[in-house]
């Protein structure tokens, strides 16, 4: 998936997975997925994904502050 954001390309494909976290197991209605990637330039940012009554219903790209990353990884252990 590629977006966008403040003139800033974030593409999954280009960008390196560093970790993935899921959330219930597939198909479950609230379950979701948070995929944090980083870009050559050292960009972060999260490709998310869920259920429809997930907190993702829709798939996304939410850029991560670098400050924001260590907090991420830690809170997703």
């Amino acid at each position: 998936m590629k977006k966008t954001i403040c003139r800033v390309e974030y593409d999954t494909d280009a960008a390196t997975l560093v970790k993935k976290y899921v959330h219930g197991a597939f198909g479950d209605a609230d379950g979701y997925e948070e995929s944090l990637y980083v870009t050559e330039k050292g960009n972060y940012f999260l490709y998310v994904n869920g259920g429809a009554e997930s907190i993702y219903p829709t798939e996304d790209i939410k850029r991560l502050a670098k400050n924001k990353v260590e907090q991420w990884m830690a809170d997703h252990e």
